[in-house]
């Protein structure tokens, strides 16, 4: 303004003296609060080239002095570290707390723990680095999933973890499905049922099975076995023959003999 400097204030810069007002008009800076000119006289507090009267350096919030103490930017505003963490830190899924500056923060998907709230929602022992499982927005530990929820066994109640049988839409491990009476397993052969009970084969005709008037051994109908039946005699069909010379009388006349069936020739032969 090449007005005299002598006996007045004035600021030097790059070595070109400046009268106070022209020094604050071109190179004071405004006030980020009030809008006013950061004056020589005042403290010029700045963050992120912005600036502030050290009287105006205050909480968006609370309106409490930020001067020497900690403070957190959001959206172009300053805020104290309370005011700041109630409104934008982001919380703990678990106990809903904030996650102050140097907490370990555990994350899944879009969800985020304390490290020690990051835990098994059954047994509550926190995950750490070991495997877990997410189930409807629950955490369960391995030992705890399997205990609640893994496929468990008809007869012994543990859990099936490899193979298993199904049987009637229930599932069992192969060891423990056997036969009801003599307990060979029935994993991969013929079996039957009785009562929802399995039965090997053998079992099942030793204990329910008809019996051959011939031969007496049980006729189980498995694998297609045929029989005949007379008069509540039963016969297999390869022992349904005539007792006295053991033709086989399937889809034959026959008579019968007291206790015995026989032909039509031998009877003639018997009446003759």
């Amino acid at each position: 303004c090449d007005e005299s400097l002598t006996g007045q204030r004035y600021v030097l810069r790059d070595e070109h003296p400046y009268c106070i007002k022209c020094y604050e008009s071109v190179f004071a800076n405004g006030c980020e609060e009030c809008n006013k000119t950061i004056g020589i006289d005042s403290k010029d507090l700045s963050y992120k080239d912005k600036h502030w009267h050290e009287a105006c350096f205050l909480c968006n919030k609370c309106r409490v002095s930020l001067v020497d103490k900690q403070f957190g930017s959001k959206l172009d505003k300053i805020f104290c570290g309370n005011c700041y963490d109630a409104q934008f830190a982001s919380r703990c899924d678990g106990c809903g707390q904030i996650f102050k500056a140097g907490t370990k923060k555990m994350e899944y998907k879009t969800r985020q723990w304390h490290e020690p709230c990051f835990a098994c929602c059954v047994c509550k022992t926190p995950i750490g680095t070991k495997s877990f499982i997410p189930r409807e927005q629950e955490i369960y530990c391995a030992t705890c999933y399997e205990e609640k929820f893994a496929t468990r066994c008809v007869k012994c109640n543990k859990i099936i973890t490899s193979g298993g049988v199904t049987y009637k839409n229930e599932p069992w491990h192969r060891e423990c499905f056997a036969c009801t009476n003599c307990s060979t397993t029935l994993a991969g052969v013929r079996f039957t049922s009785r009562d929802d009970k399995p039965y090997c084969a053998e079992c099942f005709g030793e204990l329910f099975s008809k019996r051959c008037t011939a031969c007496s051994k049980p006729i189980t109908g498995i694998g297609g076995t045929r029989f005949i039946s007379f008069e509540d005699r039963h016969w297999h069909n390869d022992c349904f023959m005539c007792a006295s010379c053991k033709t086989s009388l399937v889809g034959r006349g026959f008579i019968t003999d007291a206790e015995d069936i026989i032909c039509p020739e031998c009877a003639k032969q018997k009446l003759m």
